[in-house]
């Protein structure tokens, strides 16, 4: 009975842990209410463990210094914010950072070539996008990268 009981417990604490994760890559892409900040793990919150990119922000960081950039803004009209898809970049060609924000990508999969374009409101730490899952199903038109969990794509920077 005492190992069942240490068995609960235990499996209690990790079922706790895994759903307390709120946001990014860990819970779906979800991003924080109130612009708060995710962090690297999946939490959300306002200090600098959260919001710095160099500390592995995923959503809604700070930015590094400088104004600069095409600036996404939550003081954008709606139809703006609306127009497009969005994704988080950090892709290995292009600006990074704020630089990128507020520019758009046309984003081509690679397998099936269907196309979409997309609003960089974001960005990320895993060397590529992290598409808005609507946008991913666009291009996922065969199904495959439900089935991989991720998609091989091309990408290049147009106007918005």
């Amino acid at each position: 009975m005492g190992n069942l009981s240490l068995f609960l417990v235990s499996l209690l604490c990790l079922l706790a842990t895994a759903a307390s994760q709120q946001c990014g890559s860990q819970a779906g892409g979800r991003t924080c209410a109130n612009n708060l900040c995710c962090s690297q793990y999946g939490y959300c919150g306002t200090t600098d463990d959260y919001c710095s990119p160099s500390r592995g922000c995923q959503s809604n960081c700070r930015g590094g210094g400088g104004s600069g950039g095409g600036g996404e803004s939550a003081s954008n009209p709606l139809a703006w914010r609306q127009k497009y898809g969005w994704t988080a970049f950090c892709g290995p060609v292009g600006p990074r950072g704020q630089a990128s924000c507020g520019r758009c990508l046309r984003v081509t999969n690679r397998a099936t070539r269907a196309q979409v374009t997309v609003r960089i409101v974001d960005q990320c730490s895993n060397g590529g996008l992290d598409l808005d899952v609507a946008v991913f199903q666009q291009i996922d038109t065969d199904g495959r990268g439900h089935a991989q969990g991720h998609l091989m794509v091309d990408y290049q920077f147009v106007a918005c």
